[in-house]
């Protein structure tokens, strides 16, 4: 499989996704110009022009964070409960990261947007780690014991708020910090040229 990635980008939940359940993969870097690492227009592989993209062995293309997510949780059987209630709760979490959490950070990535905006969807922000806060509690991961796919969305999620000045609540500075020694996010940061913090 390809992963077609940016350093730091959401696809980073899928890399680290990728390396907690055990499948081999190839990274190929996306660069803001919608350039390939190898010298490809992204736009040719991804119509839509963003990432994650994750390319199959068969050549399919998916898209969109919780959709890949849960294609590496299916075929690999880890970070995801096949079924009973914590399955809903994992997908139920990223879905809310999808919608609530990561569509509200587009301000910050856009310049032409007002401050405006950007105080209004930091407010938004703000609320919404609140409740992800009120989710994890005082577990490990934001489900349980086990990592699923929405520690490795809420790990990025988390990393922008850092990156962009949100407060968000301590118990989710200090939950960032543990998974950051998680082997798969420090190897995930590695291979995306993040050095460990």
């Amino acid at each position: 499989m390809i992963l077609y990635y940016a350093p730091g980008a959401c696809s980073q939940a899928c890399h680290i996704a990728l390396i907690e359940a055990g499948m081999s993969y190839r990274l190929v870097k996306v660069g803001r110009d919608k350039q390939t690492d190898d010298g490809r227009d992204f736009k040719t592989i991804n119509p839509k022009g963003y990432t994650p993209a994750l390319e199959l062995d068969d050549g399919t293309i998916l898209t969109e964070n919780l959709v890949i997510l849960a294609y590496i949780a299916d075929k690999s059987g880890k970070l995801l409960a096949r079924d009973g209630l914590d399955h809903w709760r994992a997908l139920e979490a990223t879905a809310f990261m999808t919608t609530e959490i990561h569509s509200n950070f587009r301000p910050f990535f856009f310049p032409d947007a007002t401050q405006a905006e950007k105080e209004k969807a930091g407010m938004m922000l703000v609320m919404r780690f609140g409740t992800i806060a009120e989710q994890l509690g005082d577990k490990t991961f934001l489900i349980g014991a086990q990592m699923t796919i929405a520690d490795a969305y809420l790990f990025v999620m988390l990393a922008w708020a850092a990156m962009m000045g949100i407060a968000v609540p301590e118990r989710l500075g200090a939950y960032s910090a543990r998974m950051k020694s998680v082997p798969s996010v420090a190897q995930a940061l590695a291979e995306e040229g993040f050095a460990r913090a």
